[in-house]
């Protein structure tokens, strides 16, 4: 009952922040801006800090609620890009010429066992695999992955809880979302994973792109950010998780 009521303040929080913008949460924006991301990416990451704080002070508010957390992962589409953010073990992927990417960043003790020490981590059982290391609600703070790529028509965007992750490799994510309507891909991803037990929530949110804008201001604008930190933006990539969503 907690983890439902905590995902439906993460899902109300961020969708009012996102829509009215810093009129929402009486013009409190809960996280400093990045000048190495795009004023959306920030929005995005800021609705997710808002709705942290929002789950944390109800947990201790209520004691029924103590310790409730969600996972979030989410993506924003501007004319021309698509930001992808998440915290937690929901995965999203990427679809695109025929190939498959993974957009976020688990947040499991197996996944940052696996970055840190591969050799150890492979000695560990699968019960690591959805032991959390971060979560909205659960911490004062929260800190979620983002990266912002290219947006191109026919691209295909799949959001998931791990009940499908578990039970349905991204190859056959690939094979389904490739070969059928968004739809009906959802409708098969899910009896997929219900026909191999099943044994978990599953959600699934499949999405195509049947328009994109390219704007020219939108490149001078990268352009000019790159020429203001060429002094130190290869420091900061180099550090940055997201270099993992160049595609």
């Amino acid at each position: 009952l907690a983890g439902e009521v905590a995902s439906r303040l993460v899902v109300d929080t961020m969708g009012d922040y996102i829509k009215n913008g810093h009129e929402s949460a009486a013009n409190i924006n809960p996280v400093n801006g990045d000048e190495m991301l795009s004023p959306e990416a920030n929005r995005l990451l800021s609705s997710i800090h808002l709705s942290n704080k929002v789950v944390h002070e109800a947990a201790r508010s209520n004691s029924a609620y103590r310790g409730m957390g969600s996972t979030v992962s989410a993506v924003y589409f501007t004319d021309s890009t698509l930001i992808a953010a998440n915290v937690g073990d929901s995965p999203i992927y990427l679809v695109r010429d025929k190939k498959i990417k993974l957009l976020s960043v688990p947040h499991t003790f197996l996944a940052e066992q696996k970055s840190i020490n591969p050799e150890n981590a492979s000695k560990l059982g699968m019960e690591f695999r959805h032991v959390l290391t971060r979560a909205v609600g659960t911490e004062r703070s929260v800190k979620a992955d983002s990266c912002e790529i290219q947006c191109f028509r026919d691209d295909i965007i799949v959001i998931s809880s791990d009940g499908l992750d578990d039970k349905v490799s991204p190859q056959e994510i690939l094979e389904l979302t490739s070969n059928n309507r968004p739809d009906a891909a959802c409708q098969k991803l899910v009896k997929l994973a219900n026909d191999r037990g099943g044994d978990d929530n599953i959600t699934v949110i499949v999405l195509k792109v049947k328009l994109v804008k390219n704007s020219r201001h939108r490149i001078n604008r990268f352009l000019a950010l790159v020429k203001r930190n060429s002094s130190n933006i290869l420091t900061k990539l180099k550090y940055r998780r997201t270099a993992k969503c160049q595609i």
